[in-house]
């Protein structure tokens, strides 16, 4: 074999290595942290809709953290394809950075929330403290984890949820302030994300109780083991929509933009929703929402809108530095 021989087949062998890595495209999905678990089963599904839709093969990649955490990452360069969030602060901080579209919320349905969730509490196994309701998570003695408003939409969520039951109760907002100031006096130390109180929570075991969103319940279970802890419903609790969106930047760059709108676009669609459903996240669908009636119990719910304006207003209000959050609490 002469060495111009072995040169071309090695030149068609590299051609043909880069042709089969130029089939399989790489995504990746910078998220919330207690939505792991969700993404991985949704991952798996999305990709054999994929191959058999299109013939393509594709690689999905997750990084999760607390929700303004990733948020933070993906402005600082972190080439997410997507993001898919607990709270739209988050989003709309990408949109400011001009890394996502502005008019992000209208590039999907639902303002671009293929699920949502509610804040409940989870307690020891048989409720030993007896906790029933926000009112009995400031009284003296309870300790009660959370997350930090300041990294997580879980931890924002739990604070506006507080403050809205108060409100709901016919609290003023002076009164509301010192509700929620005593329920962080309750508070012995404050998550970095949703999956970080879970840990203080059940492997630590720090606190009475922890507020989170409704589908940690099935992680929780999963990861830890049934029967470790109880799902209280509060009487009131806060609407928490699950936003998501294309990153423009890393797919303009990576050529990823239609496989990004397909991957977020396959949440609404039945097989989604029911996987949301499953893992304890609210479904869009009416019909899967019902088939799973079991599974989210019916509670009050407030939206933000209805009671703070707007994420953006109860961030400027509440959570930027110096707002009513850093009045209430002071770190420990």
């Amino acid at each position: 074999m002469t060495s111009t021989f072995k040169r071309a087949l090695v030149t068609l062998a590299l051609g043909a290595s880069g042709i089969a890595g130029a089939q399989t495209q790489t995504l990746l999905n910078g998220s919330y942290d207690v939505a792991r678990e969700f993404y991985k089963d949704y991952n798996t599904a999305f990709i054999a809709h994929y191959k058999k839709t299109t013939g393509k093969d594709v690689k999905i990649d997750q990084s999760h953290a607390g929700s303004s955490a990733v948020a933070r990452s993906v402005a600082d360069g972190l080439d997410a394809d997507v993001v898919t969030m607990n709270t739209s602060t988050d989003v709309e901080f990408l949109a400011n950075a001009g890394v996502v579209a502005k008019d992000w919320s209208k590039r999907f349905p639902d303002n671009a929330a293929p699920t949502t969730s509610t804040m409940l509490f989870l307690v020891r196994n048989g409720n030993p403290k007896g906790i029933k309701d926000w009112d009995d998570l400031v009284k003296p003695g309870i300790q009660v984890i959370v997350v930090n408003p300041k990294t997580g939409g879980n931890g924002r969520y739990t604070y506006l949820a507080a403050w809205g039951y108060a409100k709901k109760k016919g609290a003023t907002d002076a009164q509301a302030a010192e509700f929620v100031g005593k329920l962080y006096k309750n508070v012995p130390i404050l998550g970095k994300g949703g999956r970080d109180a879970t840990s203080a929570f059940l492997q630590r075991n720090i606190g009475d109780a922890l507020i989170t969103f409704e589908s940690e319940v099935v992680s929780v279970d999963k990861e830890f083991g049934a029967g470790k802890v109880d799902a209280v419903y509060p009487s009131i609790s806060i609407l928490a929509e699950n936003p998501v969106a294309v990153v423009e930047r890393t797919v303009a760059k990576k050529g990823t933009g239609e496989l990004a709108k397909a991957y977020l676009n396959y949440l609404y669609s039945d097989e989604g929703q029911e996987i949301a459903a499953k893992h304890a996240l609210r479904p869009r669908s009416p019909a899967i929402l019902k088939k799973y009636a079991a599974t989210f119990k019916p509670l009050q719910l407030f939206t933000v809108q209805e009671m703070f304006g707007s994420l953006s207003e109860a961030q400027k209000v509440h959570f930027n530095d110096g707002g009513q959050f850093d009045k209430l609490y002071t770190v420990r």
